[in-house]
């Protein structure tokens, strides 16, 4: 068994997060959950970093929960803290850095559930995503039923939820669960371009935007475009001609440098 069930990498400004219990598909164990908590808590705190990307190791992404040791425990209820200030969603989704979750493998129940916590997911061709909750006989707690919903759409997340199917990787990816899908050895590749461009963006912007996003899904458009234009008054009160000039000339270089390697036909 791995002695560390989270590992943890940084190189410049992204981390890399990695579910490390390759030997039992990466079970999110009591001991797994409290160091994510941990790690999840201090990279929160690091000013430095931009972005994390959160993947697992061996054929899983995760299994969900270890019920093995939930099966052993006197008080399932309170076992895992599952919901509430302090629980794992509720670190992860208030993390300041944007999450892309890096689904290598089998991403099941809890599993899922934690990769959802990302700001969003991609994919390898070898991943497989279901949510085995009705089957198992636990009703979830870190938001598969409203945040499946919201990317596949009510009838495939019901279709998802209450048959407990598993789903491939193209699947997943036609129906908006997943944003791209990549061949498995280049999955962190891939991530670690998409942290790369994230890293590359105005701090304060990114974090605004960002929360926008968020805050809006949860409410009317009218709310939303309120919040909004709210967000920008505030904002544009702090920033120069010359700053979005500076902007603009950084936006119009990466352009010509992304063109000029682009594949004939490709934009």
């Amino acid at each position: 068994m791995s002695d560390t069930p989270v590992l943890l990498s940084c190189e410049g400004s992204v981390a890399t997060i990695t579910l490390n219990r390759p030997e039992v598909l990466n079970a999110l164990s009591k001991s797994m959950i409290s160091e994510l908590l941990r790690t999840f808590r201090d990279l929160s705190a690091d000013p430095d970093l931009r972005a994390i990307v959160l993947t697992g190791s061996g054929r899983a992404f995760s299994c969900g929960v270890d019920l093995k040791e939930l099966a052993e425990a006197t008080d399932i209820k309170s076992h895992f803290q599952w919901h509430g200030e302090e629980s794992l969603v509720s670190v992860v989704r208030a993390c300041p850095h944007p999450v892309i979750s890096a689904v290598n493998g089998f991403a099941i129940t809890g599993g899922l559930e934690l990769a959802l916590m990302g700001d969003f997911l991609i994919a390898s061709e070898n991943a497989v995503f279901a949510d085995t909750h009705a089957r198992v006989g636990i009703t979830p707690s870190w938001g598969m039923t409203q945040v499946l919903p919201r990317l596949v759409g009510l009838n495939r997340a019901r279709q998802m939820s209450l048959t407990g199917d598993f789903v491939d990787a193209k699947t997943a990816c036609k129906w908006g669960l997943v944003n791209e899908v990549v061949a498995a050895d280049m999955l962190m590749i891939r991530a670690a371009e998409l942290a790369a461009q994230i890293a590359e963006t105005d701090k304060t912007t990114l974090s605004r935007i960002r929360s926008l996003i968020t805050d809006g899904s949860g409410e009317t458009l009218e709310q939303g475009m309120a919040r909004e234009a709210a967000v920008f008054d505030e904002h544009m009160g702090g920033v120069s001609s010359e700053k979005v000039a500076q902007g603009r000339e950084n936006v119009t270089k990466r352009g010509r440098r992304v063109a000029g390697n682009a594949r004939p036909g490709t934009i």
